[in-house]
């Protein structure tokens, strides 16, 4: 399989939607983010609302128990679990799985590194960023300043970390994770997508997408 497909993890702030935007342009290649939403409900007939209300979210009791790691199963339309919350990640996975199966493509989020963990040609990349420089490119997206902007970073980070544990079973800003941890304050945008192609150049050399 000649696919290579990059995951991008990112601190809410840090830019890692920008750069997998800008990567996306650069090598000609599909970017899903909110769409894996569509193409998961389009795939089990579940409604994309579901999906788009469970995203990378806690709700309710489905942060009950500790963890409920992914172990790429399904379950069935005749089941009483079809619509839960679990079974919308695991179609979700699914979609994923499929895509990097049939195209180059990056990918946001949702657990996607641990997903395709035995995938050889992921590259998986985790974009962080000092509070300072969070703040900074928050204020632009949000109508909040000072104390409640620090506060509404802090709670979506919370949760996307207790998501990544609670299907993954790792903690979500371990560098173990991933291969690349980038600073997007020290390096900016346009060199942390250098930085990934550079990654991607030295890896996998005879690949036609960094040629």
């Amino acid at each position: 399989m000649n696919n290579v497909v990059i995951t991008i993890s990112r601190m809410y702030g840090s830019g890692g939607k920008t750069v997998g935007q800008m990567l996306s342009k650069r090598l000609g290649i599909e970017y899903y983010d909110k769409d894996l939403m569509r193409l998961a409900s389009e795939d089990s007939g579940i409604n994309e609302a579901m999906f788009n209300k469970a995203d990378e979210k806690k709700k309710g009791s489905f942060f009950g128990l500790n963890k409920n790691v992914y172990g790429g199963e399904l379950i069935t339309p005749e089941s009483s679990g079809f619509t839960s919350e679990d079974n919308l990640f695991n179609y979700q996975a699914k979609i994923i799985k499929e895509l990097a199966e049939k195209e180059s493509c990056i990918i946001i989020g949702r657990c996607a590194d641990y997903i395709l963990e035995n995938n050889p040609n992921v590259v998986s990349v985790f974009v962080h960023a000092p509070l300072e420089f969070l703040l900074k490119n928050a204020a632009e997206k949000v109508n909040l300043t000072g104390r409640e902007l620090e506060k509404y970073i802090a709670k979506i980070d919370a949760t996307r970390s207790e998501y990544y544990k609670y299907h993954t079973g790792r903690e979500w800003t371990d560098a173990r994770n991933y291969d690349l941890c980038l600073d997007s304050s020290k390096l900016g945008f346009d060199k942390c997508v250098e930085e990934i192609l550079s990654y991607i150049k030295v890896r996998f050399p005879d690949n036609e997408l960094v040629k």
